[in-house]
């Protein structure tokens, strides 16, 4: 392990309570993880356990409801003590037993709730709030003001809940959140909070409700028992739904960094043992959940105000996944504590291996959020896309093989090189070809830009396991039916993947693939027209943009990013927004006709216009490569099709698809 590293494993203290390292496990939302009576099922305690058994310190579970009639939540969606806090304390107990044979700890995060940025699919399409402001993702609801009672019931549930949870083995709670514009941020901030008694006004009073809080929990649990606090010192509200970007000048209109300083004494003097900090808010949900356009320990620069305001432990998470940043982040004075949420997901062993000194070992994060963040607003369900067992570790466990097989895969994209690595792990012999000098797929290209570079690093990961799991690789073979007969495999899995469709367009022969000038098979000029709005065109875009290159966008939707664009809403809106920072010009509704010798013509509802560019970059989506698939079914029945071969989907589904069938081969 190098020398630096050893900061993340020395001990650290939160009030009393003594942690043995300084990784934290970042809180999310337990989607599919809790019973209908609010108690942990048995995926959440597995979930929770692995993550401990990886060597995190400290675990964070997600968001806990305290209470489940003020905001009603469809059941099961998140857990609650107060439902039945019997049952809860059953099943918490034999996950906080389990935790603790690891020798970490773990908090309980409690929460008052969603307020205006309720989940319709579990709150419904009505909304509570401190006062009757505009929901979140509801056009024409206005949010029902909460009571002066309803806020003091709130409180006793606080209270409530943190007495089950400690009697359910949990060795604190975090309370969720004076952060991310959920409902006690919502009474923090002044834009949301128009009240006139004891909880508005002033920002002692727009606090009231978080000190409360902590007083009652301290109240009913004891003053050892610690209280950590999920905060942003910063919101990046623009105005209503819009937030602000990095080095974007705007005003604040949430909380900005003076009062954000003063409100972190406020509640570290209420009671408050840390402060998890980060910022953002749901107007802002790129910044509360980083894609892979933010940069890396995006929050430290503001965490580190944090540190130098209050004498409590600060904890940070926001991309700090590589070791070296962390340990820099702590020995120079920014943080106490790194937080890994999603890369936890990736690779529950983090902290193990990085202690063990197998740093290359590490599967990556690689902030796509597409089996987090996107299927937890779309499915109520959190898991991973490079980890198909993640939040299912019991489940979709890898098991030994009982009869070895030789298992021949056809093509080294991700759905390959993941049938190859878990084909080997239950045993079998496995032989992968590969038609290129190199794997990856479609990865290769696609992780060009400099903010793609996780997609590289998945690539690496993948070669340095296989070789480790002793997979024998050949590059530069293309497989025929012939040759796939030599090989008296007992099992065929075909990954040839997908390639980019092309597209003619009349009197042009400057129109290349995206994947050509990405490789940099192609130079495209200084100004250039992208055909095709969704995810390849618009990275494509920000990236040649990024060259100081003239780039236009024809888009035949009615906005970007309508087709193959990203499941999670933080991704999508980001890279949304930074076409438009970036000036780089959108046409929509629109196609290219035909190149004259004045540029490219394009129609937008029968109007013509030209475009002066000096090429065009085709992305219009991918089509599937069966060509061999189609020639060897029936001579080869056993083959299977798996990736993109099977169905064009995403990085995620090629390697769910792939981890799927080969577990049960």
């Amino acid at each position: 392990m190098e020398k630096n590293y050893k900061v993340l494993y020395e001990p650290i203290k939160i009030g009393k309570l003594e942690i043995k390292n300084r990784y934290v496990l970042g809180p999310m939302g337990p989607g599919g993880m809790c019973n209908e009576d609010g108690s942990f099922n048995e995926r959440g305690i597995e979930f929770y356990v692995e993550r401990a058994k990886g060597g995190t310190g400290l675990i964070m579970t997600g968001v806990t409801m305290v209470e489940n009639n003020i905001e009603k939540c469809a059941l099961p969606s998140m857990p609650c003590p107060t439902i039945n806090p019997l049952n809860f304390i059953t099943t918490g107990n034999e996950m906080t037993e389990r935790i603790h044979a690891y020798g970490a700890k773990i908090f309980l995060q409690l929460s008052a709730g969603f307020g205006r940025v309720s989940i319709p699919s579990i709150v419904g399409k009505v909304a509570v709030a401190p006062s009757p402001i505009p929901h979140r993702f509801l056009p024409g609801v206005t949010c029902r003001e909460l009571t002066n009672q309803e806020v003091k019931e709130y409180v006793k549930a606080f209270g409530e809940s943190a007495a089950i949870a400690k009697k359910a083995g949990f060795d604190g709670v975090e309370i969720h959140a004076v952060h991310e514009g959920y409902l006690l941020d919502q009474f923090a901030i002044s834009f949301f909070n128009h009240r006139t008694d004891e909880y508005g006004g002033s920002l002692e009073n727009r606090l009231r409700f978080a000190c409360e809080v902590v007083q009652e929990i301290k109240r009913r649990c004891g003053e050892d028992f610690p209280v950590s606090l999920r905060y942003s010192i910063k919101s990046f509200i623009k105005d209503w739904c819009k937030g602000g970007l990095p080095d974007e000048e705007f005003e604040e209109k949430g909380r900005d960094i003076p009062e954000g300083i003063e409100a972190a004494k406020i509640l570290v003097e209420a009671g408050y043992d840390a402060l998890n900090g980060d910022v953002g808010s749901y107007d802002s949900w790129y910044w509360s959940h980083p894609p892979m356009y933010q940069k890396k320990g995006l929050y430290l620069p503001y965490n580190e105000i944090l540190k130098n305001t209050v004498d409590v432990p600060i904890i940070t998470a926001g991309r700090m996944d590589d070791p070296e940043l962390a340990s820099e982040a702590i020995l120079s004075g920014k943080t106490d504590m790194i937080a890994l949420a999603r890369p936890l997901l990736a690779d529950a062993e983090i902290p193990n291996k990085i202690l063990q000194g197998k740093c290359e070992t590490i599967r990556p994060c690689l902030s796509c959020q597409e089996g987090c963040m996107g299927r937890l607003q779309n499915f109520a369900t959190v898991s991973c896309a490079v980890n198909p067992a993640c939040g299912r570790e019991k489940d979709y466990a890898i098991e030994k093989a009982e009869n070895i097989k030789k298992v021949l895969i056809i093509g080294g994209g991700v759905a390959g090189m993941e049938a190859a690595r878990v084909a080997a792990i239950r045993g079998h012999e496995v032989i992968l070809l590969e038609k290129n000098s190199y794997l990856g797929g479609n990865i290769v290209p696609g992780g060009v830009p400099d903010f793609k570079d996780d997609d590289r690093a998945l690539a690496k990961w993948y070669e340095v396991t296989l070789k480790d799991l002793g997979v024998e690789i050949r590059l530069n073979v293309t497989a025929s039916k012939e040759s796939i007969k030599e090989f008296q495999a007992d099992e065929v899995l075909i990954a040839t993947g997908s390639n980019p469709k092309a597209l003619t367009v009349e009197g042009a022969d400057n129109v290349y693939s995206a994947e050509d000038v990405l490789m940099g098979r192609k130079a495209v000029g200084d100004k250039v027209v992208i055909i095709g709005g969704g995810l390849v065109g618009c990275e494509t875009a920000l990236w040649l943009r990024k060259q100081n290159k003239e780039v236009t966008i024809i888009e035949m939707q009615d906005d970007i990013l309508q087709i193959g664009g990203p499941l999670c809403h933080a991704n999508h809106d980001m890279l949304h927004e930074l076409i438009r920072y970036n000036n780089i010009d959108v046409i929509t509704g629109s196609y290219i006709n035909k190149k004259t010798d004045k540029g490219f013509v394009v129609n937008s509802n029968g109007q013509e216009s030209v475009i002066d560019a000096d090429s065009a970059i085709v992305a219009i989506g991918y089509l599937s490569q069966k060509d061999l698939y189609d020639n060897i079914r029936f001579d080869i029945p056993k083959a299977k099709l798996i990736g993109d071969a099977n169905k064009v989907q995403n990085i995620m589904y090629a390697i769910w698809n792939a981890y799927e069938v080969a577990k049960n081969i």
